[in-house]
């Protein structure tokens, strides 16, 4: 487990510290004199060599989405939010990972709303309590809606994911916060997430912010890497929102600047939203890239194409080389899918089309949009090249 995920146990170690404070000191026996040599000094802990990383596709609410949320809440006697059983189906996943990476497309409003949908989102705060719950570490905010409630939105965005400790990059409240790299201590290897997007949807950004959210830029891209490296990095994963909308492919520009990136000694695995699909997987060279991941959370209208309900949840296994470089040596996908009905709800495809406690007809549907998902995911020999999947 990462540093990340030991922080309710760092809070609970406080409390008992705090809860302490006001009882009468103890006086303590000197320590006895060793009877035998001296003291051997404890060993070093080994260092990690292999460190497993999960990402997952766009958290995106729509407001019918909004409103399972509010009704789940209800259910629980709560008011407000809980996306938590939308997100149940992947906790175990996410949560066993040494580092997990969530990518958060809308804004957050404030818990009182208001709560808006398509063109400019503006979704309920308790989403990221619920990313946190399931056991993300970290996320990517740069997307073609970062800028949909302006600079305000920005901020309560980043506030919430401080409140509920998740880190963040792709948007900043500050010149000061914008080049500061994402760099996390993951059990003892130091690990750098960038973010950026392809566009804000037509919304300039803010006079005298143009560091407010990371638009594509490949010089940029390179020297914000180049200075997580310079603050310890060891592994650097760039997050990308990118590609064309609806398409199973990725673009020429997908393909071009993926090259481009992986080529460099920069950064080390490339991760791909805003698709609203799963695009293909692709090792190139010794690295690899996820073009499209999908939708992790979505509610598109009835009547929507089924593959905008498709998703893959994939680890990563990165293990240390000889020459002390980090390579990606192992990649296995968890295929999902975003049901509609009776509730919405995340679902493990690999765990429903065997479970015993559908009908064989619920698993064969499962299993039909398992394979279709496995077909996307090859198309640029992925599967060729070692990735497998979860059934």
């Amino acid at each position: 487990m990462s540093a990340m995920k030991s922080k309710v146990g760092m809070v609970l170690l406080v409390v008992l510290l705090v809860a302490g404070c006001g009882a009468p000191e103890r006086q303590l026996d000197p320590p006895a004199a060793p009877t035998s040599g001296p003291v051997k000094p404890s060993a070093a802990p080994t260092p990690r060599t292999e460190l497993t990383v999960v990402a997952a596709g766009d958290l995106l609410v729509h407001p019918p989405l909004t409103e399972q949320a509010a009704l789940d809440a209800r259910r629980n006697g709560r008011d407000g939010h809980d996306f938590t059983r939308v997100l149940a189906a992947i906790r175990p996943r996410v949560s066993a990972a040494d580092l997990a990476i969530c990518h958060l497309e809308t804004p957050l409003a404030e818990p009182g709303g208001p709560f808006t949908g398509w063109p400019e989102f503006s979704v309920p705060p308790q989403l990221a309590d619920a990313a946190a719950w399931a056991g993300f570490d970290t996320c990517s905010t740069a997307s073609n809606h970062s800028l949909d409630t302006g600079v305000a939105g920005i901020a309560r965005t980043l506030d919430n994911l401080d409140r509920v400790g998740l880190r963040h990059t792709g948007t900043a409240r500050s010149a000061a916060e914008a080049a500061r790299p994402n760099v996390l201590d993951v059990a003892g290897v130091k690990v750098g997430q960038l973010s950026y997007t392809l566009s804000f949807n037509g919304i300039e950004l803010p006079a005298g912010r143009p560091w407010a959210a990371n638009r594509i830029d490949q010089d940029a891209i390179l020297a914000e890497a180049r200075r997580a490296r310079a603050a310890g990095a060891e592994i650097v994963i760039l997050s990308m929102h990118w590609g064309t909308e609806y398409q199973n492919e990725p673009n020429g520009d997908q393909l071009d600047l993926a090259r481009v990136l992986l080529d460099s000694a920069e950064i080390d695995l490339i991760v791909g939203h805003h698709a609203h699909v799963v695009q293909p997987f692709e090792k190139i060279g010794a690295k690899w890239v996820a073009y499209g991941m999908g939708n992790l959370t979505t509610r598109f209208g009835d009547g929507s194409p089924e593959n905008t309900q498709d998703a893959v949840v994939p680890e990563f296994t990165f293990r240390r080389t000889a020459s002390g470089r980090w390579e990606v040596t192992d990649v296995t996908v968890l295929p999902t899918w975003m049901e509609y009905r009776p509730a919405a709800r995340v679902v493990d495809l690999a765990a429903a089309m065997t479970d015993p406690r559908l009908s064989a007809g619920q698993r064969a549907h499962y299993a039909r949009i398992h394979q279709r998902i496995v077909g996307y995911l090859g198309l640029r020999g992925a599967l060729e090249a070692g990735l497998r999947t979860q059934h």
